[in-house]
């Protein structure tokens, strides 16, 4: 990832890492030309020093999103990487633990990516100028995949 060998060296006093999630980070799965990544922070605690250096390189800060411990930022310069959504989660955050566990389940169960990659393009037939319904239509199915999630997490299998 290339966004990723950009930040890192700006940042790497501050951060645990930089992963890459959504649908993009599953192999072989449709998706949208964008990027979904998470800088991930110890605690809040370095989050103003972290804003300050994200926005010398041109990002601010737009809030949670409505999700709480995930923190979006945006770029206000042109760049040329592809597009990207940035955020940031303390390393215990729950959104955090989601993207992660919904990730590698997909990646590691194929009937699963199969089934979310079918609901992903009806419903992208159904609501192409609804993003909002397009991303309700969502919610059960990854609920439900990170109810499994657990589960393996739980038994030790994921």
């Amino acid at each position: 990832m290339r966004i990723k060998s950009y930040l890192f060296p700006y940042l790497k006093d501050l951060i645990i890492d930089i992963v890459h999630v959504g649908s993009t980070s599953v192999e072989g799965l449709a998706a949208k030309p964008i990027i979904d990544f998470v800088i991930i922070i110890e605690s809040y605690e370095i989050f103003p020093e972290l804003v300050q250096r994200l926005n010398t390189l041109g990002y601010e800060h737009e809030g949670d999103g409505g999700i709480g411990e995930r923190e979006c930022f945006k770029r206000n310069v042109k760049d040329d990487f592809m597009q990207y959504h940035m955020y940031v989660c303390p390393k215990d955050s729950l959104e955090l633990k989601r993207q992660i566990m919904f990730r590698d389940y997909l990646n590691m169960h194929e009937d699963a990516k199969c089934e979310y990659a079918a609901l992903k393009e009806s419903l992208a037939e159904r609501f192409r100028h609804d993003i909002d319904s397009y991303v309700d239509g969502k919610h059960e199915f990854i609920e439900n995949i990170l109810k499994m999630a657990q589960e393996e997490d739980t038994n030790g299998k994921l």
